[in-house]
Order: C-alpha cells, then sequence, then structure tokens
C-alpha cells in the first residue's frame, strides 16, 4: 500500500470526510501526445471545428472553441511518429468534450458521418447523451450535452441514478 492509500484508509477508519472541492472548479484543458501533429490538427479542427489558436513549428498546437486560449493542447515533444499505448497499459480513457445543447450534438455527429469516421458507441446516461470514438492516435473522445440539473434521474430517496441506454442516433440527428 502506498502513502496515499494508507492516508486515505485511515480516514475511511476513523470515520473522517474529506472537504469537497470548491464547485467552481472546472477542467481548463487536456494535453495530448500526439504522433503526426498535422493529423491531430485535420480531425480537432478540420471535423470536429475546433479553433488553432497557436501553432508552435511542427511540435505542438493549441485549439479551442470560442477563441479562448486551449482546450486541448497538442503535442509530439515525446510522441512524434510513436504508437498508442497498448490494450491493459494504464493511461488515459478518454477525453469529454461537452458541447452546449443537443442541436450542437446532433450537428458534431453529422460532422463525424461526414469525414467517415465511426463511432465506437452511442449511449443515453440520463445525465447526457453521448457519442463515443477515437481520434487518429486511437485516444478516446467523447462528445456530449448535458441535460439541465433538473431533469438528471434520481433514485426514489434523491441520489442520482445515472444509466447507460442506447442513444437513438436517428432522433438526435433530427435536432
Amino acid at each position: 500500500m502506498d502513502k496515499t492509500q494508507l492516508v486515505v484508509t485511515l480516514m475511511v477508519m476513523k470515520g473522517e470526510k474529506a472537504n469537497p472541492i470548491d464547485p467552481r472548479v472546472d477542467i481548463g484543458h487536456v494535453h495530448l501526445k500526439v504522433a503526426d501533429l498535422d493529423r491531430a490538427l485535420a480531425f480537432y479542427c478540420g471535423v470536429l471545428g475546433f479553433q488553432l489558436m497557436q501553432k508552435m513549428g511542427g511540435q505542438a498546437a493549441f485549439i479551442s472553441a470560442g477563441g479562448y486560449h486551449h482546450h486541448i493542447g497538442l503535442n509530439t515533444w515525446e510522441s512524434l511518429g510513436g504508437s498508442p499505448p497498448p490494450p491493459g497499459a494504464t493511461g488515459l480513457y478518454h477525453t469529454a468534450i461537452r458541447y452546449p445543447d443537443r442541436r450542437s450534438l446532433a450537428d458534431a455527429l453529422r460532422r463525424l458521418q461526414r469525414a467517415g469516421i465511426e463511432l465506437d458507441g452511442a449511449a443515453d446516461h440520463g445525465v447526457s447523451e453521448a457519442l463515443y470514438l477515437r481520434d487518429p492516435d486511437q485516444n478516446g473522445v467523447e462528445l456530449y450535452w448535458d441535460r439541465p440539473r433538473a431533469e438528471w434521474p434520481k433514485t426514489p430517496d434523491g441520489q442520482l441514478n445515472m444509466f447507460s441506454h442506447r442513444l437513438d442516433l436517428a432522433a438526435l440527428l433530427k435536432e
């Protein structure tokens, strides 16, 4: 057991609760190692529609939605020409990109279809609807929109009750 596990285990045994993080905290950006910067930019900017904010030669690029300095960083510093991690390795499961509404998610699906990019899956989680796919470096990507909190499914005692049901893609495209 490492030191972190030991501290958490002792806290639980003593009945201590960790102080929750400030609810205003959010994820500012993700930075991905890619094998080919231009190929990654073709996917994230060309297909998904992110805007290139800055490119550092052929080694790194910073992209965003809406002019933010960057939501996604892409670099080849340690990964130029590299391959994805093998199955069974640790690392990033997926990057989740939240769309503002269902119509915007439908637009993302149309973009993927036009580019011939296949989905790994699509799910209705009650709290959100999501599309799952792989980028050119085989990084997992989730494209989703959140339903309003008032519509999130709850158990009879008021706890959050997420699930995974098949998402009707034809209905989504009607948006």
